[in-house]
């Protein structure tokens, strides 16, 4: 089970979340409210999840869990 990886550009949504489709699954990875409409770059190594913001701040860090289609905030 992997992703493979890939660089996405996205914008996070008005509940500070962006969503991620991984092996036919869709995974909504939160950053925070204080983050929404934020654009930003998701940087994907398999299962390794990095959320960065355009100007480089880093947002999110995850190693995603395949079995949960909403990923929590404040795992690692």
């Amino acid at each position: 089970m992997s992703g493979g990886r890939k660089l996405r550009h996205d914008k996070l949504d008005k509940k500070g979340t962006v969503t991620l489709r991984i092996n036919g699954q869709m995974h909504h990875i939160p950053c925070g409210r204080a983050y929404a409409g934020w654009r930003v770059r998701v940087l994907v190594d398999n299962l390794d999840i990095r959320v960065i913001g355009v100007d480089g701040s880093p947002l999110r860090h995850l190693k995603l869990d395949p079995t949960r289609n909403y990923q929590p905030l404040g795992r690692v």
